[in-house]
């Protein structure tokens, strides 16, 4: 019954900003940390920010001071605002609740391409 659904990735040239989305559904969305990871070709999943139910956000250091994390908690959405993009941060994205169950997976969504040409 959780569902995320990404949104907002697209093809843009480096140094280019993109927006992505993640709307939820079937949680009580303010209770959740809510993260971002993603997937570059080749790689392994990796984290890219996280931003607790009202703590403060944490980015993986490829992204500091780049991208930004927010979240909506009247709308149930979580952002991920990408600046200075470069081709390195091609990759699909993900959307991912946390458990509020110990040691659990957690929910993802189905993730977003983000291309970043040079």
């Amino acid at each position: 019954q959780v569902q995320l659904v990404e949104s907002g990735g697209g093809l843009v040239q480096a140094g280019g900003s993109l927006r992505l989305s993640c709307v939820t559904s079937g949680i009580v969305f303010s209770s959740h940390r809510m993260n971002w990871h993603r997937r570059g070709p080749g790689k392994h999943r990796e984290l890219v920010a996280s931003i607790g139910n009202n703590g403060r956000p944490i980015y993986a250091p490829a992204v500091q001071g780049r991208f930004t994390i927010s979240r909506d908690n009247a709308q149930n959405i979580v952002y991920l605002q990408m600046n200075s993009l470069n081709p390195e941060d091609t990759a699909v994205y993900y959307c991912h609740v946390e458990s509020l169950v110990p040691g659990r997976e957690g929910a993802w969504g189905q993730g977003t391409q983000v291309t970043v040409s040079s």
